[in-house]
């Protein structure tokens, strides 16, 4: 359930639920089953986000890419994430585990599928175009890869290809500027605002020239930023990329992705705070 997802994902869904629903995506119709809503997931941690995508949206096809097959077993064992469809490297299917929660989930498992490959590969190989992509992918160093975000490398060219032209949005989250905040010593000056060095800068940038409209936000209570860069085919939202007229249309969607989906929480917090768009 949303109320017990971490403050990260809460942002991550609420940015990019209402940037999908101001760029013109049927929403309301993806929640009924009415509108196919394909999403892919780079990176399954404890596969929370996924799984709630898939109870909320009847029409949403989830596929999920996770480099780590341990990583998923543990999801399914000790998260309870259901049995369901994992294919590897090679294309081949099969399945790991049986959850223990396996009877919750009748038929949510079907629209779900694991694939345990590097991110870059699964991209380069795919030829599914997805409405929405969620990149939360940091290794075992805690590090978000250089090739998940080099504006010259083959993942962010073929992921531009891999999401829809008029409304394809990519959720990222981000880790701020350690070494600004270390040289901080009173941290209320980023209660509202966390500052974009240069890493966080060279990453938002690489996703807006392949993508268009980019924008961070900040998440509350920790030195994380999600990062949003979308498609705008018909130029719906804010065609002429003014500030306030962006801002205006995630919140009013907001309101309408709180309502549509019950939301336990507010999404109008995780868009406003430290709202920017990326130049």
């Amino acid at each position: 359930r949303a109320s017990f997802f971490e403050t990260h994902l809460k942002s991550l869904l609420s940015v990019g639920l209402a940037t999908l629903a101001s760029v013109g995506f049927d929403i309301m119709g993806a929640v009924s089953g009415s509108k196919l809503m394909r999403i892919l997931c780079i990176g399954h941690g404890g596969g929370s986000l996924p799984l709630f995508l898939a109870s909320k949206f009847q029409g949403a096809i989830i596929h999920i890419v996770e480099i780590d097959p341990v990583v998923v077993s543990a999801s399914m064992q000790a998260m309870g994430f259901p049995a369901c469809e994992v294919k590897d490297i090679s294309g081949e299917s099969f399945i790991l585990t049986d959850s223990p929660n396996q009877e919750l989930w009748q038929g949510i498992q079907d629209r779900l599928c694991l694939y345990i490959s590097d991110a870059e590969g699964f991209i380069l190989d795919n030829e599914n175009v997805y409405d929405l992509v969620f990149v939360d992918a940091y290794d075992g160093d805690d590090i978000f890869p250089h090739k998940l975000w080099d504006p010259d490398g083959p993942f962010l060219k073929s992921l531009g290809n891999r999401v829809h032209p008029d409304h394809g949005t990519v959720v990222v989250n981000l880790h701020a500027d350690s070494d600004i905040l270390a040289a901080e010593t009173d941290h209320s000056h980023f209660e509202n605002i966390l500052p974009m060095g240069k890493y966080v800068s060279q990453v938002c940038r690489a996703y807006k020239k392949h993508l268009g409209l980019a924008y961070k936000v900040s998440v509350p209570w920790l030195c994380n930023i999600s990062l949003v860069a979308c498609r705008r085919g018909d130029r719906r939202v804010a065609p002429s990329l003014d500030r306030n007229s962006l801002l205006n249309a995630l919140i009013a969607n907001s309101h309408l992705v709180e309502f549509v989906l019950g939301l336990p929480f507010p999404c109008v917090q995780y868009i406003k705070r430290g709202f920017a768009l990326i130049d």
